[in-house]
């Protein structure tokens, strides 16, 4: 239940670091846009399109590096240390 709530806020550490760098990426393309005579618009959906599998990949991470500690043997890792 410790290693969950971990997680959890792991994630919630994620979601506001994307919360924070989705309006300044934003702002900076709009701004780098501005100088080019035939622009696109860049939606909120590039964005998220980018954000998901960012979060998906480090929620992954996490279970990965999570079993991978909960299945490895402690005798061995006090051998090597």
């Amino acid at each position: 239940m410790k290693r969950l709530k971990k997680s959890r806020d792991f994630g919630k550490l994620i979601l506001v670091a994307f919360v924070i760098a989705a309006p300044l990426a934003w702002y900076a393309v709009n701004l780098w846009l501005q100088d080019y005579t035939y622009k696109t618009q860049i939606v909120l959906t590039i964005y998220l399109l980018a954000g998901g599998p960012a979060f998906t990949i480090a929620l992954l991470t996490i279970v990965y590096q999570s079993i991978r500690a909960a299945t490895t043997d402690p005798v061995k890792s006090l051998k090597n240390e």
